[in-house]
């Protein structure tokens, strides 16, 4: 079970407390009564699930013996023009860097975290419509 406690702070500023002991702030736009002191919610929740996916991504090219030695994702996101403003849209484009990188490694790597093992991505794909790119970098 994950668990997570998020205080108001101030504004429409809040800090939350995970399960695992570890605190992040959020806030809100100016516009909105935000001090613009820290990343909007959706932004958090948009970057762990960048996170969650160059996790899998990492863990299945080191199983696979791969030489990876750094990987970056960036993800953008389109969002409903009307409430709720769900994500309708993301794309993912990963630059994985490493010697001797195998593409059809990559290409599974990725495949297998969007369809199996990212539990963040799989479940905004309930809503958004997901697209995944990649490149290899040589070191």
């Amino acid at each position: 079970m994950l668990e997570c406690t998020v205080r108001w702070h101030e504004g429409m500023s809040f800090i939350a407390e995970t399960g695992s002991g570890h605190l992040v702030a959020m806030d809100g736009a100016p516009e909105a009564g935000g001090h613009n002191w820290a990343p909007r919610p959706l932004e958090m929740l948009l970057a762990g699930t960048g996170g969650c996916t160059s996790f899998d991504v990492i863990m299945i090219l080191k199983k696979a013996r791969q030489d990876i030695v750094d990987c970056e994702v960036k993800l953008t996101a389109e969002r409903a023009t009307e409430d709720p403003k769900v994500f309708t849209r993301i794309d993912m484009h990963f630059v994985v860097k490493g010697r001797g990188l195998k593409p059809d490694a990559v290409e599974r790597a990725i495949k297998l975290s969007a369809e199996k093992y990212c539990s963040a991505s799989i479940m905004l794909g309930k809503t958004a419509r997901m697209s995944h790119s990649w490149e290899i970098v040589e070191v």
